[in-house]
């Protein structure tokens, strides 16, 4: 705390600091909405990013709290859900990381190793 507020008093050293705190907050925020669809920590980088964004600016400690209330909500509705509810999301979650595997040429590679060669398995890219 007491370098912080050593920092505090020096403006360019707080603009400094500020505009740091906001660009590694957004990196990681953005890389946190990027991997929510996949199999992983996405929610959880996305908290991350935005506690570290609400650690200088007001604006991101609101929406951090509305956020994790609203995950919270979703996540009590989701457990609530029937196994066709969870089966459904579980497929979209795999459609959604074969895609990505796909559009970046990783199905292409892995069944070359194997012996497979097929024109639909390359990358569209």
């Amino acid at each position: 705390m007491r370098l912080r507020r050593d920092i505090a008093g020096n403006t360019a050293l707080n603009l400094a600091y500020r505009i740091c705190v906001g660009v590694v907050g957004t990196v990681v925020l953005v890389v946190g909405i990027i991997t929510i669809p996949y199999p992983g920590p996405g929610w959880l980088i996305v908290f991350a990013g935005l506690g570290i964004l609400a650690s200088e600016f007001a604006w991101a400690h609101r929406l951090l709290r509305f956020a994790r209330g609203r995950y919270d909500r979703f996540m009590a509705w989701f457990v609530r859900q029937s196994i066709v509810v969870k089966a459904l999301s579980a497929l979209l979650t795999c459609a959604i990381v074969i895609g990505t595997l796909w559009v970046l040429g990783t199905l292409g590679l892995i069944a070359g190793w194997v012996g497979i060669e097929h024109p639909l398995l390359e990358s569209p890219l």
